[in-house]
């Protein structure tokens, strides 16, 4: 006799789940501005801080993809709850090591490269685990998909300041071990709020027979032969490709070149995360009414033509916060129909492979993008690399028009599988 599931909605595993996803953001935020802090306080080297930030940019790339079969293989739940309570382990060695006296610059590294390969691994088991907890809930899934993205957004907001207060008050090492328990307290909500047969298919079980490698080659065969997911999967490369540096290289000297000031450059990036967390809210009120190719297109061509544009006439700081503000909120629907989109045309079973693969690949051109921007910003200048990067960006949205394989993403469009 087939399950048919609870009959009554069951709010409290997706809480469980938001929740441990909200501590997890504010930990990892935390980690980002403490370890480098504590690699400076402790070495005073500027480049071995770099080489630690690039060990944790590294870190969540390529292990993602490797990690993916055993999300899958392990169970979500499983994998969330191990995941994390390795990550706090991790994080916990760095000061104890340091403390003792032992602690070698190269084993710093191999602890940071693990704990992000670690921490995106949970991610990915988090994220696959959102579909059945959100049937659960009887809550639509772009809802479900909007709150954590909403949370993930709001995590670095609460998470950097509170890592500086953090440090000012008990120091960087200390700050790693009040880190630490920020790991432990999400395991816990994942492993007492979320029911283990949430967490597996059937299917997902009996591939446990299989080998690892074919798992891993399954999944990346997925990925290459599904012509919706990789159009989506190409055009969030693309403008990551943008994106990233556009606020960690060229944001940065706009607000000293136009502004003067870094409170400007402040203001700006918080008028977008602003943005971008009321966006992702109001997508999650009414985004499951609205026809999601048009909501994806015309919000990935709009904020960066607003953004781009306004910043290119180098207007008064107001106007520019303001721009940027706006353009957050337009982006905000795009990550959780993102998520909503893969979620529904992943099989169960795969959903660790699949989004640990793609989160590789979207995050694969940030490195370059970023050393690109600041060498074209020398050559050209400010304004005309920001009219270059807003033109690339047009292209390659206003491109998906014409992309027919983003038409299966409304259910009702899908003609094939």
């Amino acid at each position: 006799m087939a399950e048919q599931g609870p009959a009554i909605a069951d709010h409290t595993p997706i809480y469980a789940l938001l929740g441990a996803n909200g501590i997890s953001q504010v930990g990892n935020t935390v980690l980002i501005v403490a370890v480098p802090w504590f690699v400076l306080e402790t070495t005073g080297s500027a480049a071995r801080t770099g080489l630690t930030a690039a060990a944790i940019g590294v870190g969540a790339v390529v292990p993602v993809v490797l990690g993916g079969p055993l999300v899958d293989r392990l169970g979500f739940k499983r994998a969330s709850v191990l995941t994390d309570l390795a990550s706090g382990a991790t994080v916990a060695a760095i000061p104890l090591l340091y403390l003792a006296g032992v602690l070698a610059f190269w084993q710093l590294l191999v602890l940071v490269f693990l704990l992000s390969s670690l921490n995106t691994n949970g991610d990915s088991a988090r994220f696959s685990l959102i579909p059945a907890l959100a049937r659960r809930a009887t809550m639509p899934t772009e809802r479900a998909n909007s709150a954590d993205r909403a949370i993930a957004r709001l995590g670095p907001v609460v998470g950097a300041p509170l890592a500086g207060v953090l440090i000012a008050l008990v120091g960087a090492s200390n700050v790693l071990f009040v880190d630490a328990t920020t790991f432990a307290v999400s395991a816990a909500l994942v492993a007492l709020g979320v029911p283990s047969a949430a967490s597996a298919s059937a299917e997902a079980e009996a591939e446990g027979a299989r080998g690892y490698l074919s798992e891993l080659l399954e999944g990346l065969r997925f990925v290459r032969t599904n012509a919706l997911i990789l159009s989506m999967i190409l055009v969030a490369t693309v403008t990551n490709f943008l994106d990233v540096p556009l606020a960690q290289v060229i944001l940065p000297v706009y607000a000293n070149t136009i502004y003067g000031s870094a409170a400007s450059l402040g203001a700006m990036l918080g008028a977008f995360g602003g943005g971008a967390f009321a966006g992702t809210l109001l997508f999650g009120a009414v985004g499951h009414r609205l026809p999601r190719r048009l909501t994806f297109l015309l919000c990935f061509v709009t904020a960066p033509l607003i953004v781009f544009g306004v910043l290119a006439a180098t207007p008064l700081l107001a106007v520019a916060v303001a721009a940027v503000a706006l353009g957050g909120l337009i982006a905000g629907p795009i990550n959780p129909l993102y998520a909503t989109v893969i979620q529904e045309r992943t099989p169960p079973q795969m959903l660790g492979r699949v989004f640990g693969t793609l989160n590789a690949l979207a995050q694969a051109g940030i490195p370059l993008g970023a050393a690109l921007a600041g060498f074209v910003v020398e050559g050209v200048g400010l304004v005309p690399t920001i009219l270059g990067m807003g033109a690339i960006y047009l292209a390659v949205t206003v491109g998906m028009f014409f992309n027919p394989a983003l038409r299966q993403m409304d259910p009702e469009m899908d003609t094939g599988k």
